[in-house]
């Protein structure tokens, strides 16, 4: 204990501060407390702006978004907190420390995401293009559909399953492929062609044939009793 007590009494002590530099280090924190102060007030100042001008603004119904000149990060979060409040919408557009800036919507009127997605690039918007997007939007879709019907026009229908081999393991391969070959046609009913149904010869034809055929059919049967 007695070592150590003598390290450290051996020790040199800490350079003590003279009245001068005591009055200046006092000073100085005058200073940043003032200066907090006054950027305190400034904010509460520049709060109860806002918050007058949003009030003010959005009283009137047929108001749905308010802009702001550009600001910094600090009074962005002001207007923000105020907004959410409110139960408005808020976003920042531009670039930080440049011309960043903020627009208040109501919340029955939010932006949508083609204006949000202009507005942080930057670009212009405003109802014309709004409808001139919208319109193109519409024709695109349109001009899908239309593309898509097209399509299933041209579209083959191709069966699931070939009835040629559907029988196959009954009658055989060749047996099917060759009744397929037999119904395969484009002008028949059933399994006979249309053109072996029908009788090109005229009525009076016809009937001619018919009374031949009796003639024959009656000369047969008188020789058959002769004999």
């Amino acid at each position: 204990m007695d070592f150590l007590s003598s390290i450290l009494n051996s020790m040199d002590k800490p350079p003590t501060l003279t009245e001068r530099e005591r009055e200046i280090k006092k000073k100085k924190k005058e200073i940043y407390e003032k200066h907090r102060e006054a950027e305190k007030e400034r904010l509460q100042r520049f709060k109860e702006r806002v918050e007058k001008k949003i009030l003010s603004h959005f009283e009137d119904k047929n108001n749905t978004m308010l802009k702001f000149e550009p600001m910094d990060a600090v009074q962005r979060s002001i207007v923000h907190e105020i907004a959410e409040n409110q139960n408005l919408l808020s976003y920042a557009f531009g670039i930080d420390g440049v011309d960043r800036y903020m627009r208040v919507y109501r919340k029955d009127h939010p932006p949508c995401e083609d204006e949000l997605a202009a507005r942080r690039r930057g670009d212009p918007w405003n109802d014309e293009i709004k409808q001139q997007l919208l319109q193109q939007r519409l024709l695109e879709e349109q001009e899908k559909l239309e593309s898509e019907k097209s399509k299933k026009k041209k579209e083959k229908f191709v069966p699931n399953s070939n009835y040629k081999d559907k029988y196959a393991h009954i009658i055989g391969q060749e047996a099917a492929l060759e009744a397929a070959k037999n119904v395969e046609t484009n002008k028949s009913y059933g399994f006979v062609p249309s053109e072996n149904k029908k009788d090109v010869r005229s009525i009076e034809q016809t009937m001619a044939d018919i009374k031949a055929k009796k003639r024959q059919k009656l000369s047969h049967e008188e020789s058959t009793s002769t004999c």
